[in-house]
């Protein structure tokens, strides 16, 4: 039997390492992506750059756009297609349910597919990928989902691989602050960032969050592995889920507050480990 074709739209931080996954497991890959300069990545990488109505073509697309407006752009220009559409994006659940529909029009199977962990953990297999929609497709279209990632879960029907996403997301967001700002309270007690790190570590206070993003924050290297950007997004439909549903969320609006705070400032395309510097920032 002929490998399947498989094709990705968006090559930014998620994209690629999509893209390096599936081409170190042999995959032939086609993508595309309105920077010219990340199609050329991609062709050094060994795919094939092409147009938006090539990938349409692959038996299973992935999409890895940046939220809900473009994924549904993206299916409305859609031809009748007879592909399996996967979709890796940080959405709005309770639109995924209304893309799934749209899609089905026009023969196409859409998968939710939300990533937990970074670029860099995806590029390396450890991230974890939450999968919703039709068991069959997602059962059929399984070695490929395991080219990009070994930790895999179903979490039920469309819309719910989302909300689990945003739910882990709080939790990781609110992570991340809770150590910026302790490394930011030990530095004003006299201690030093990496002194504060090595104690954290092996403390009752400890997490993987210390792991992946503490060193970041020591050496104030907050190149992106996943952008202020994508978590001000991601925090905005974590606060309008939660007040849609009379839900208040007090910590997840002061992160929110927080994200808004770097964008003004031109933080916005640096790694999310730059939550220190809204905390550094913060006045009595």
């Amino acid at each position: 039997m002929a490998e399947p074709e498989i094709g990705l739209f968006g090559l930014g931080l998620i994209g690629s390492a999509v893209a390096a996954r599936l081409l170190a497991a042999g995959y032939a890959l086609r993508g595309c992506d309105p920077d010219a300069a990340r199609g050329l990545d991609l062709e050094r990488a060994g795919g094939t750059a092409c147009t938006a109505p090539e990938v349409w073509q692959a038996d299973v697309v992935f999409s890895c756009v940046f939220d809900t407006d473009q994924l549904e752009r993206l299916i409305d220009g859609a031809p009748q297609a007879g592909c399996t559409l996967v979709s890796l994006s940080t959405c709005d659940p309770d639109r995924m349910q209304g893309l799934a529909d749209k899609a089905a029009q026009k023969g196409i199977t859409l998968i939710e597919m939300p990533v937990s962990g970074t670029s860099r953990a995806l590029a390396n297999g450890s991230a974890l990928l939450l999968i919703a929609g039709c068991k069959d497709t997602a059962a059929r279209i399984d070695p490929i989902l395991s080219a990009i990632c070994a930790n895999r879960l179903h979490v039920g029907g469309i819309g719910n691989g989302n909300r689990a996403k945003l739910a882990i997301n709080l939790v990781l967001g609110l992570n991340r602050a809770a150590l910026a700002e302790g490394m930011v309270f030990a530095n004003a007690l006299g201690l030093s960032s990496q002194e504060f790190l090595d104690m954290a570590r092996v403390s009752a206070a400890r997490s993987d969050v210390m792991d992946a993003k503490g060193p970041l924050m020591v050496a104030r290297d907050f190149t992106p592995q996943g952008r202020i950007a994508q978590s001000l997004k991601d925090f905005t439909l974590i606060a309008e889920r939660g007040a849609a549903r009379g839900q208040g969320l007090p910590f997840a609006n002061r992160y929110l507050e927080m994200m808004r705070d770097a964008v003004a400032q031109g933080e916005g395309d640096l790694d999310n480990a730059a939550v220190l510097l809204p905390i550094e920032r913060a006045r009595p």
